[in-house]
């Protein structure tokens, strides 16, 4: 891996909120995150956590700095270029899974297969069947969000953030809103993806534990990094 560009690059990134009174969410990142690390962005209550998060998945846009996705310079790409980007490169999880209820499970996870427009039908369904199958609930494709449980619901969230195998998954709180055996299990299935899948997971969290699972954590104050430690 040493011979390998970052998989995700920041350099020099500041994010300014051009309110009546300025606010500075992040301020001079420079951060490098390689394929195949499992990356905990820890901090206090408005230390700009998500704000980083966001920023790294292209749903913010840096006041100064550049973004870099897979050797990718981001920077002055329209809204549909970025979306663009995160449809084929990154795959997101939220505490709130923001499934849409209208939805099967199975519709849910394979819609961003939908839009990417890769496979056919079958294709599609196969993956999205597969991805269920993988995370133990293939058994709930049918079911709308609403009839499932709370870590149900989270797994569908990561089987749809798998959906066109990004090489990166962005988590915000992934088990904020959840129990702790359910927590457990999330935690469980970002370690796997990392050890077993390659894939890149950098995951904000509040949770002690959740942060020790990962390999390397970064510890944000006032929207600086002031620690950046590997296990």
């Amino acid at each position: 891996m040493s011979g390998e560009a970052p998989l995700v690059e920041m350099r020099g990134v500041t994010r300014i909120l051009k309110e009546v009174v300025p606010v500075t969410l992040v301020r001079d990142i420079n951060l490098s995150v390689n394929r195949g690390e499992f990356v905990s962005i820890t901090g206090p209550s408005g230390s700009g956590k998500s704000s980083l998060l966001y920023l790294l998945g292209l749903l913010d846009v840096p006041t100064e700095g550049e973004v870099f996705i897979d050797g990718e310079a981001t920077s002055g790409h329209s809204a549909d270029a970025l979306a663009a980007i995160r449809l084929r490169k990154l795959g997101f999880v939220f505490q709130f899974h923001f499934l849409l209820p209208e939805f099967t499970v199975l519709q849910n996870v394979t819609l961003p297969m939908l839009r990417l427009g890769a496979l056919d039908e079958a294709q599609i369904e196969t993956r999205g069947r597969q991805l269920l199958s993988d995370l133990d609930i293939e058994d709930q494709a049918g079911k709308r969000p609403d009839q499932l449980s709370g870590g149900q619901r989270q797994r569908v969230a990561i089987a749809r953030a798998l959906a066109n195998d990004p090489g990166i998954i962005l988590a915000d709180e992934p088990t904020g809103n959840l129990d702790t055996k359910n927590s457990e299990i999330v935690q469980d299935i970002f370690s796997r993806l990392v050890r077993e899948q390659g894939r890149t997971v950098i995951a904000v969290t509040h949770e002690i534990a959740f942060a020790s699972a990962a390999e390397r954590n970064i510890h944000l104050v006032d929207g600086r990094i002031v620690k950046d430690e590997r296990r």
